[in-house]
């Protein structure tokens, strides 16, 4: 029953996300806002016997098989059609069709690269999955995000053989080192969202010239935008609202580097407070960049910048 209630909650919530997507596309096109959506594969397939057909070879094998989730495809009704919250082309070219936006990957299968019962070759079986299917859209990825967080050096090469130019690190404070679900914890929960509110680890900010030029570039995370709002700290959300202000701020005059991020799930349960949020930070890109020059760049875009510059001997 607790599966069923899962699945009947998030079909109930689909057209609430589809609705989320496309309301931030607007602001991003009237803002001009230059974003990355990390994408999984899975997500790309129109028809159930497409996505059988564009599998990986190689799976995970995750000892917690609740990771998973190979195990419910053959429980998937045949096609878009039928059953949209199972299948997002259609999202994925409302994204694509909008100027500035970057389809990136999150891995075919929200593939989890710290957890016990993966290896290499199921991480790259998977990514090859992403890419093939990416692929059959014209998209050729060059930017990744690792679920999770759980970023993994020892799978960069292959990153870097699939054509992958960057991907998202964690913050540099020790608190979002990346770590399995098991090796989090309460304390270091409780202290990331401390931070969220008060300015305990820095702003997380980085110069260009700190990226280590090497592909894939790391350009780590700085902030993580949205959180779902937990009633008790409404009354603390313009604390955090002024902490991501002051950071961009600083980061506007320093001439650094600032990597938001988000869900757009997370916009959901508070939806106008949300967008309202998220709008009074676009209109300070905008302040920021008519006053200090600061600008708006996808991932990959960034990562072209760096390569053009390496190339002419910067």
């Amino acid at each position: 029953m607790k599966d069923k209630t899962s699945i009947e909650n998030y079909i109930e919530k689909y057209p609430k996300a589809i609705s989320i997507v496309s309301t931030l596309l607007s602001l991003f096109d009237e803002y001009k806002i230059h974003a990355t959506w990390a994408t999984v594969g899975l997500l790309f397939f129109k028809t159930r016997e497409e996505l059988i057909n564009g599998l990986p070879t190689k799976k995970p094998d995750y000892e917690n098989k609740a990771l998973s989730p190979f195990g419910f495809i053959n429980d998937l009704i045949k096609s878009e059609n039928h059953t949209p919250y199972c299948y997002g082309s259609s999202l994925i070219k409302q994204i694509a069709a909008v100027p500035g936006q970057e389809i990136g990957t999150h891995t075919f299968s929200h593939y989890y690269c710290l957890e016990k019962g993966q290896n290499a070759d199921d991480f790259e079986s998977d990514l090859d999955a992403a890419i093939r299917i990416a692929k059959k859209y014209n998209i050729l990825p060059e930017s990744l995000v690792f679920p999770r967080n759980q970023f993994n050096y020892t799978y960069l090469e292959t990153c870097y053989k699939k054509g992958i130019k960057a991907f998202r690190g964690n913050e540099s404070a020790w608190i979002y080192n990346a770590r399995s679900e098991e090796n989090q914890s309460l304390f270091l929960r409780g202290l990331r969202l401390l931070d969220a509110y008060f300015n305990l680890f820095g702003h997380n900010c980085y110069s260009p010239d700190k990226i280590e030029r090497k592909l894939p570039f790391n350009f780590p995370s700085s902030r993580l935008l949205f959180r779902p709002i937990n009633a008790k700290l409404k009354i603390l959300e313009p604390l955090r609202l002024r902490r991501i202000l002051s950071d961009m701020k600083y980061a506007a005059r320093k001439g650094l580097i600032y990597h938001l991020w988000f869900h757009p799930h997370n916009l959901e349960l508070s939806l106008e407070t949300n967008l309202v949020f998220i709008e009074r930070i676009l209109k300070h890109c905008r302040y920021l960049n008519e006053f200090y020059g600061m600008e708006n760049l996808t991932m990959g875009e960034l990562s072209h910048r760096l390569l053009k510059e390496e190339n002419n001997g910067k």
